[in-house]
C-alpha cells in the first residue's frame, strides 16, 4: 500500500513538472510563431498578403459560427420535443359513453394524412417554397447563400425551406419571431433535428396540418373547407396555387380580402410550377387566365364549448391543466365526463320540443287584446302562423318598450355621439329593423334542464338554452331566478327535522306575520282560504302559502337557511326575511336540482361532479376525481317523510301532468313553481335512480306568460320534465319499477284529478342575476285573482277523472294547488 502511495506521489508532482514547463514555454511559443507568420505575410505582394487575410478571417469566423451553433443545440427543442409535437393532438372531452363531445384544437384545425391531401398542393408547395425539398438535408445552403447575396444588394429574399418553416411554426416560443441572426440560426439547427428525426413525408404532412390560413383556421384541411367548400383530397390546381400564394403573406394574399393580388399570387405560383416543370407551357397559359373562384363559408368557432355542459367543465379543466403542466391543445389527454349521451339527447329534444310550443302560446297570446282559452298547445300552433308575435305586449306596454329600447346599445352609442335622449329614442322606435331585432330578442322564451344521480352527484344531462349557439348564457348554473314555490320542501322539510309530524294541522287562514324590521307581510292563496284545519301534509301538496307561512313562523329562519345551505343551496345569497320561504330568494336550477337530489338520496348531500377520470393519449389515467363523500343533510327518517309528502303533488296536487299527460306510472315525486306575474315557472321531478329539474321563462322578467294557465310551472316547466323522463322510461334508462328506499307507496291513480292553475302569492318578480351585470328590473305586482283571462273569464280545463282518494285524511275539501 505505501509503494501505491509513493509511486502516485511521484506521477503528481512529474505532471506538476510538466504543467509549469508548458505554461513557461507554451506562450514563448505562440508569440515566436506569430512573429515568423507575420513576418512572412510582409514578403508577399500586397494582393496575396491581402487574400491570405480575408482566408484566415474567414475561417476564423466560420469558427465562431461553428461554436455559436454548437452552443444552442442545447438551446433548441430536443429530439424528444419533436417527437411529442410530431404525436400533438388535441384533447377531447367525452361522454359516459365514450361518445365525443368537444375538442380542444389549436383554432379550428383537423388533421390529415398525406394521402388525403390532394398532389396538387404538394406540388405547387414544393415548386414555389423549396424545389430542391427531396435533395437537402433540412437547409438549402445553395438557397441561403443566394439569398444572403440578394439582401446585401438590396433585394431581401426568403431562404427558408419547407423544414425551416415548420421549425418556425411548431415551436414559435423556442426559436422566437424577431427577424434576426440568432433566430435564423435556431431555425436553421432545429430545421436539421427535424430532418434527421423524421422522413420527407411527415415532414410535409405536418407541414400542411400547421400552416396558419387566417379566420383562426389552421391546416390545409379546413382552409379548403374555408375558401372553397370542399375537403383537400379535391383541391384543383389554382384552388391549390391560390391557398399555396397566402403562405408568402395570409393578410395581404387574402383572397377574400384582396381579390386582386391573390390573384396575382396565384399566377406567380403557377409560373414556378411551369419554371420547375410541373406543368407545361400551354397548361400555363390556360390557367393564368382563368379568374379567381371562391366558395368562402366561414367555418362555426366549434372554439372548445359545443354546449353549456363542455363550457362548464372547460372552465374548471383549463384551472386543472394548469395547476398539473398540461397542455389541452397538444397532449392528447381525455376527460372522461359523466354525462349520458342518451339522457343527453332527450333532454335536448325536451327543451326544443315543449319550448317550441310555449313559444307558439306566448306569441299568440301578446299577438291580441284577448287571451285565447284553450290548454292545448296545438290549437297555439296552428294560430302562430296568422298572428303577429307580440303585437298587442308592444302597443300595450309604451313605457317598457321605451325602456328596453334605452337599455340598448344602439341607443348609448347615439346619446355618447352627441343626440340628445329624446332624439336618439325617436329614431330607433322609427327603425324597423331595430324594433323588430329588439322584439325578437325581448320575447324569445328560453328554458333549461339538468339531470343529477342521487346516488352519485353525477350531472347526466344539462341544458342550458334552447340554442347554444344563439344563447351562450347558461340558465342551468349561471341564471339566478327566484324559485317560487319549488323552495317549499326545504321549509317542511326543516319542520320535519323540527319534529312536526306531516299531519301536524294549521288553520288555513290569512294572517299577518311580522318581520323582523317591523314591517307586517300577509301572505294569501289566489283561491283564497278556507278558514278549516289543514294538514302539513296537504299543505305542501297544494302549495297553500297560508300554511307554509305558518310552517315558517313554528321553525324559523334560521333552521331553513341552515338546511338550505346543506341539501345543496350554497351559493346562491339567502335573504332572512318571512317571504324567503315561499321562494323570493333567487337561486340557480343547479342548486334547486341538488337539494332535491340530496331528499331523494334519504337526506344524504353530494356535491355534484363532472368528470370521473382523465386519461393520456395512450389510455393510461393520470388523474381520477373520487365521488365526494355525502355530507348527513337531514335525517333519513325526515328525508323518507318527505319524499313521500312529494309524492302527492304528483299524485293530487300541481304535478299531475305527469300522470294525466305523460303517463308516468313510476314512484316520483316533485314539486313545482312559479313566480308573480308568471315570471318564473320551475318543476323539479324525483325518480329513484334521477333528479330533474325545468326553469322557463323570458331573459327579462318584465315580459311573461300572459294567462295564469300557461304561466305556471305546473304547465310549463312540466312539460319539459315530463317529456324527458318519459323518453328515459320508454328507452329503458330508468327502471320502471324502482322504488325510493323510503318504502314502496301505494299505486298511483289511473287518472289524477285536474287541478286548477297555480300561482304564487311572492312579494317580488323574478329576477334573473348574473356576476358583472345589473339584475333585470322587477316584474311589477300582480293581483291575486285566480285562474282568469284578463276579461275576466275562468280558464277552461281538461276534462277531469273522478278525483282519486287522497293519500291520507284531511278535515277540509282541497282547494285548487297554488305551487
Amino acid at each position: 500500500m505505501e509503494q501505491l502511495r509513493a509511486t502516485a506521489k511521484q506521477w503528481m508532482a512529474r505532471g506538476k513538472d510538466s504543467a509549469a514547463r508548458l505554461g513557461r514555454h507554451g506562450g514563448a511559443r505562440l508569440a515566436a510563431m506569430y512573429r515568423r507568420g507575420h513576418a512572412y505575410l510582409m514578403t508577399l505582394p500586397p494582393g496575396r498578403r491581402a487574400a491570405v487575410m480575408a482566408l484566415w478571417s474567414f475561417i476564423a469566423l466560420l469558427a465562431l459560427l461553428v461554436a455559436y451553433l454548437l452552443l444552442l443545440i442545447p438551446l433548441t427543442p430536443s429530439i424528444h420535443d419533436l417527437r411529442q409535437a410530431r404525436a400533438a393532438a388535441p384533447s377531447t372531452m367525452v361522454a359516459a359513453g365514450g361518445k365525443e363531445l368537444a375538442r380542444f384544437d389549436q383554432g379550428l384545425q383537423e388533421r390529415v394524412t398525406l394521402q388525403q391531401i390532394s398532389p396538387n398542393v404538394v406540388s405547387a408547395l414544393i415548386a414555389t417554397e423549396d424545389h430542391r425539398f427531396y435533395e437537402h438535408h433540412g437547409v438549402d445552403f445553395k438557397r441561403l447563400a443566394g439569398a444572403i447575396v440578394h439582401s446585401l444588394a438590396g433585394d431581401p429574399q426568403g431562404g427558408s425551406t419547407i423544414t425551416q418553416q415548420l421549425a418556425r411554426n411548431m415551436f414559435p416560443a423556442e426559436i422566437g419571431r424577431s427577424r434576426n441572426l440568432n433566430r435564423k440560426l435556431k431555425e436553421l439547427v432545429t430545421a436539421l433535428k427535424i430532418e434527421a428525426t423524421y422522413s420527407k413525408t411527415e415532414i410535409l404532412e405536418a407541414y400542411l396540418n400547421t400552416v396558419p390560413f387566417l379566420y383562426n383556421t389552421f391546416g390545409i384541411e379546413m382552409a379548403a373547407r374555408t375558401y372553397f367548400d370542399k375537403p383537400a383530397a379535391r383541391l384543383d390546381i389554382l384552388e391549390s396555387a391560390t391557398l399555396v400564394g397566402m403562405l408568402k403573406g395570409t393578410n395581404y394574399y387574402n383572397p377574400v380580402g384582396n381579390p386582386e393580388r391573390s390573384l396575382q399570387r396565384r399566377n406567380v405560383v403557377l409560373g414556378q410550377m411551369r419554371k420547375h416543370e410541373v406543368i407545361d407551357d400551354k397548361r400555363y397559359n390556360q390557367l393564368v387566365k382563368r379568374p379567381l373562384r371562391l366558395h368562402f363559408e366561414r367555418q362555426s368557432e366549434r372554439a372548445q364549448t359545443d354546449s353549456h355542459f363542455t363550457a362548464y367543465v372547460r372552465k374548471w379543466l383549463i384551472d386543472w391543466a394548469d395547476e398539473n403542466d398540461y397542455n389541452l391543445e397538444l397532449d392528447g389527454l381525455i376527460v372522461h365526463t359523466t354525462l349520458d349521451s342518451d339522457l343527453q339527447q332527450a333532454a335536448e329534444r325536451a327543451v326544443e320540443r315543449q319550448a317550441n310550443a310555449l313559444q307558439a302560446i306566448a306569441d299568440v297570446e301578446w299577438s291580441r287584446a284577448g287571451v285565447p282559452s284553450s290548454t292545448s298547445t296545438g290549437m297555439y300552433a296552428s294560430m302562430q302562423s296568422g298572428s303577429v308575435p307580440f303585437d298587442y305586449f308592444w302597443k300595450s306596454h309604451p313605457a317598457l318598450v321605451d325602456a328596453f329600447v334605452k337599455e340598448s346599445a344602439d341607443y348609448r352609442k347615439l346619446v355618447a355621439a352627441g343626440g340628445t335622449a329624446d332624439q336618439a329614442l325617436a329614431q330607433l322606435k322609427g327603425d324597423r329593423a331595430f324594433i323588430s331585432a329588439l322584439r325578437k330578442s325581448k320575447t324569445r322564451l328560453q328554458a333549461g334542464f339538468v339531470a343529477m344521480d342521487p346516488a352519485t352527484g353525477a350531472l347526466r344531462a344539462w341544458v342550458g338554452s334552447r340554442d347554444f349557439a344563439r344563447e351562450q348564457f347558461d340558465h342551468v348554473a349561471q341564471a339566478a331566478r327566484q324559485p317560487g314555490s319549488t323552495f317549499k320542501p326545504i321549509v317542511y322539510g326543516a319542520a320535519l327535522e323540527k319534529g312536526l309530524s306531516p299531519e301536524h294541522v294549521y288553520r288555513d287562514e290569512v294572517m299577518d306575520i311580522k318581520a323582523a324590521d317591523g314591517t307586517k307581510w300577509r301572505p294569501t292563496d289566489m283561491s283564497g282560504t278556507t278558514g278549516r284545519d289543514m294538514t302539513m301534509r296537504d299543505g305542501l301538496v297544494y302549495s297553500k302559502n297560508t300554511i307554509t307561512a305558518q310552517v315558517m313562523q313554528d321553525v324559523g329562519l334560521p333552521p331553513i337557511i341552515k338546511l338550505a345551505r346543506a341539501l345543496g343551496v350554497r351559493d346562491s345569497k339567502l335573504a332572512a326575511v318571512p317571504s324567503l320561504a315561499l321562494g323570493t330568494s333567487p337561486v340557480t336550477l343547479l342548486e334547486m336540482v341538488n337539494a332535491y337530489a340530496s331528499i331523494a338520496a334519504q337526506g344524504q348531500a353530494r356535491t355534484p361532479y363532472v368528470v370521473t377520470h382523465i386519461t393520456d393519449r395512450d389510455g393510461k389515467v393520470i388523474a381520477r376525481f373520487d365521488q365526494a363523500k355525502p355530507v348527513r343533510a337531514m335525517t333519513l327518517e325526515s328525508a323518507n317523510t318527505l319524499t313521500d309528502m312529494m309524492r302527492g303533488v304528483i299524485d293530487r296536487g300541481t304535478g299531475t301532468a305527469i300522470r294525466n299527460r305523460f303517463g308516468i306510472r313510476s314512484d316520483v315525486a316533485g314539486k313545482s313553481g312559479t313566480t308573480q306575474n308568471n315570471a318564473d315557472g320551475w318543476f323539479i321531478m324525483m325518480h329513484p335512480q334521477l333528479v330533474g329539474g325545468a326553469w322557463v321563462g323570458f331573459n327579462d322578467a318584465r315580459v311573461t306568460m300572459r294567462s295564469n294557465y300557461w304561466g305556471q310551472g305546473g304547465h310549463n316547466a312540466v312539460l319539459v320534465v315530463g317529456d324527458f323522463f318519459k323518453t328515459a322510461l320508454d328507452t329503458g334508462k330508468l327502471a320502471r319499477d324502482a322504488i325510493f328506499a323510503g318504502g314502496k307507496p301505494p299505486p298511483p291513480p289511473r287518472r289524477s284529478e285536474a287541478m286548477e292553475p297555480e300561482n304564487e302569492a311572492v312579494e317580488q318578480g323574478g329576477d334573473m342575476q348574473q356576476t358583472g351585470a345589473p339584475p333585470a328590473p322587477l316584474a311589477m305586482p300582480a293581483e291575486e285573482n285566480g285562474a282568469q283571462e284578463s276579461n275576466g273569464r275562468a280558464v277552461p280545463q281538461e276534462p277531469a277523472a273522478p278525483p282519486a282518494p287522497p293519500a291520507s285524511p284531511a278535515p277540509f275539501t282541497p282547494p285548487p294547488p297554488q305551487g
